[in-house]
């Protein structure tokens, strides 16, 4: 397993903001698991335009491989907003703990969140894609 970084630098689409505020400040009540983490994240992160965005950070509509630890397993998903979540689709919501734990991280990162039901667990990110370019972990 990867070391974890205190030094992770989480990068944001500045386009998306004002969204992901109002979503959090939505959720406070219903999904404080996700919602808070999710505040945090938007507190502490730097943030660029969309178009000068990494392209293997995790960002709504990346795709993502990543080591969930606590599962023991890799993990293919596309982040996406609560609206158009489907797990049986590969769709996770920006709105879950898992969610908000990718958001924001680039390839290589590893990461700890906490599950809804307060298990804390561990993830690394292996893969990026966006707009069906690979980006690998450098």
């Amino acid at each position: 397993m990867s070391q974890l970084s205190s030094r992770t630098r989480i990068i944001l689409d500045a386009d998306l903001v004002t969204r992901l505020e109002a979503l959090a400040g939505a959720a406070i009540r219903r999904a404080p698991e996700a919602a808070y983490p999710l505040v945090h994240k938007l507190t502490s992160a730097k943030f660029v335009s969309g178009s000068r965005l990494p392209g293997n950070v995790v960002t709504i509509g990346s795709t993502v491989t990543y080591t969930d630890w606590l599962a023991g397993r890799k993990e293919c998903r596309c982040l996406a907003w609560p609206e158009d979540a489907r797990l049986s689709r590969g769709k996770l919501s920006i709105l879950t703990p898992i969610g908000v734990a990718l958001l924001g991280l680039s390839s290589g990162d590893t990461t700890r969140w906490c599950s809804e039901s307060g298990q804390e667990g561990v993830l690394t990110v292996e893969l990026v894609t966006r707009d069906q370019l690979p980006v690998a972990v450098i």
